[in-house]
């Protein structure tokens, strides 16, 4: 059996980018519940090693860094096989970043790493930002070509597969040419946006709506990335919901499927999945006051969307959520069952459905009641229009 030590030393002959690769690929399987004998110990070493120098920032490179820094505010701590068409995953930038140096772009790749460091070392970022403005311009340009086709496509694919085994980091890179090719639009996008979105009302999402309707016209493809940006600034995320919601004729999921902001449901149950991962990883590493809190946000999410879009059961959003949910309960129930019943369990306890509490319940009819009040003006109004 090869010893944790002769694998260290194997890896030492790697180039750090190799060894940021490997560390990607070893958070994303175990992301994807993937357990490998003595990951967690090379991980450990691989992280000492990125930040020995104590910096806080990212391990990959410099040059990587100033590359990807429009999109900092999309980027997700996930496997990329969550990540949805409005974020990307972080794990999937180091391979990616090696494929565009030694694939797409080496010698342009090159002579970009020369340019920027120097105005790095000269400490002129200004300089530095126009630098990497340049490159990924250049790579925007070709990615715009290579995705062209099926054919190109498959060759990202193939050639991705040296860096990292995820068949979906491709689509990282589509999301990534989408966003870089729209960061200026994105720039202004969130110059408008509040910095705290604290109270999710009928005025905001008409702000909100107006500026979404505006870039929609302007670039479509940047949309999904517009709304991840709003949740960020929400609340709770998952009051994304409310621009499909709002859009929809009714609150029929059929209805809610329709709107221009039906992504919005998705993205919440990206959120949901996150934290079903998030979940499974504090229950690993013992950290049941961790688990709670991340359980607390799982089921106010799932009463959100239950309470808020209606036949949500019978679609397809329903099922998924419901896989979801059943997957979060085994977990839960197998985290429970380790203690003695007379014991109990922070995870086992009614107060984390705050919805089940009597305010939880007022709240519900509360809702349902300016429902069927909106519903009847609606119904009204149409009536008069018929007359």
């Amino acid at each position: 059996m090869v010893e944790i030590g002769q694998v260290w030393d194997f890896l030492q002959k790697l180039s750090p980018l190799m060894r940021s690769c490997l560390l990607s690929e070893l958070e994303r399987l175990e992301l994807c519940g993937v357990d490998m004998p003595g990951s967690a110990d090379i991980q450990a070493r691989l992280r000492a090693e990125f930040r020995k120098d104590g910096s806080t920032q990212d391990r990959a490179s410099t040059p990587s860094r100033y590359f990807f820094a429009p999109l900092e505010h999309l980027l997700v701590d996930g496997a990329p096989e969550n990540a949805n068409t409005g974020r990307i995953a972080r794990s999937s930038l180091a391979p990616i970043w090696e494929w565009i140096c030694r694939d797409l772009l080496p010698t342009m790749a090159s002579d970009y790493i020369k340019a920027i460091n120097q105005q790095i070392t000269a400490n002129n970022d200004k300089e530095a930002l126009k630098v990497a403005s340049a490159f990924y311009t250049k790579v925007v340009k070709v990615l715009d070509h290579a995705l062209a086709s099926p054919d190109g496509i498959e060759t990202i694919r193939s050639k991705l597969a040296k860096y990292t085994a995820s068949r979906t980091v491709v689509d990282d890179v589509a999301k990534i040419f989408f966003a870089l090719r729209a960061r200026d639009a994105l720039a202004k996008f969130t110059q408008q946006l509040p910095p705290k979105i604290n109270k999710f009302n009928e005025g905001e999402i008409a702000k909100i709506t107006s500026l979404l309707d505006s870039l929609k016209k302007a670039d479509p493809d940047a949309l999904p990335f517009a709304l991840t940006l709003v949740a960020k600034r929400l609340k709770a995320p998952w009051q994304l919901i409310r621009l499909a919601t709002k859009a929809s004729r009714s609150k029929n999921a059929a209805d809610v499927a329709a709107t221009p902001y039906a992504i919005a449901v998705s993205m919440a149950l990206d959120q949901l999945e996150d934290k079903r991962l998030a979940l499974r990883i504090a229950l690993k590493n013992n950290r049941p006051v961790v688990a709670q809190a991340l359980l607390i946000d799982i089921y106010d999410t799932e009463y959100a969307l239950r309470v808020r879009i209606d036949q949500l059961e019978s679609s397809p959003w329903g099922e998924r959520l419901q896989q979801t949910m059943d997957s979060i309960a085994v977990l839960v129930e197998a985290e429970v069952s380790r203690f003695p019943e007379e014991v109990g369990h922070i995870l086992d306890s009614r107060r984390l459905r705050s919805h089940e509490s009597l305010k939880g319940r007022l709240t519900y009819l509360a809702w349902k009641g300016r429902d069927a009040v909106q519903g009847g003006a609606i119904y009204c109004r149409k009536l008069i229009g018929q007359h």
